[in-house]
């Protein structure tokens, strides 16, 4: 089984958004799909209202999820980390033990935009029509992801 773990700031906005749209690609019985926060502020809770109201919009229900915090441990059950931006990537390879952990982490939109390090921006400051946005990068990217990942 091929497990993937998608990473954010407070695990509440981008990466459970990430998590339902990668799982909604993928059979569950060859594909584990996560997410996680480099940060602590949402530990046990929801998905924002937002992100839960917009994976609706578009048939996906994540309001089960709940937030939990990145760890080095991820490193050892997780194939692939993909991180939501920048700042998150660094987090992340700043707790690899090895070069193999930090081979699988990548950032999220270079699967649609290789080479270009671009972030997903944080929706959670914003309106509404920001998780809609996030919500269609995501699920550009998570197509390709889907499609690299069954062939």
């Amino acid at each position: 089984m091929t497990k993937i773990l998608m990473v954010c700031l407070g695990n509440i906005c981008r990466s459970p958004l990430a998590e339902g749209i990668l799982k909604s690609k993928l059979p569950s019985d060859s594909f584990h799909v996560d997410s996680a926060g480099t940060a602590n502020y949402h530990i046990g809770e929801a998905p924002d209202k937002r992100s839960i109201a917009t994976a609706r919009n578009h048939g996906l229900e994540i309001s089960q999820l709940r937030g939990r915090q990145f760890s080095a441990m991820d490193f050892e059950v997780f194939d692939l980390i993909y991180t939501m931006d920048n700042s998150n990537y660094h987090h992340v390879i700043q707790q690899a033990r090895n070069e193999a952990d930090k081979s699988k982490v990548k950032l999220i939109l270079n699967e649609i935009y290789p080479g270009k390090d671009l972030d997903v921006p944080d929706p959670y400051y914003g309106g509404d029509q920001g998780f809609e946005n996030v919500y269609n990068m995501l699920n550009k990217a998570c197509e390709v992801i889907s499609n690299k990942l069954r062939s």
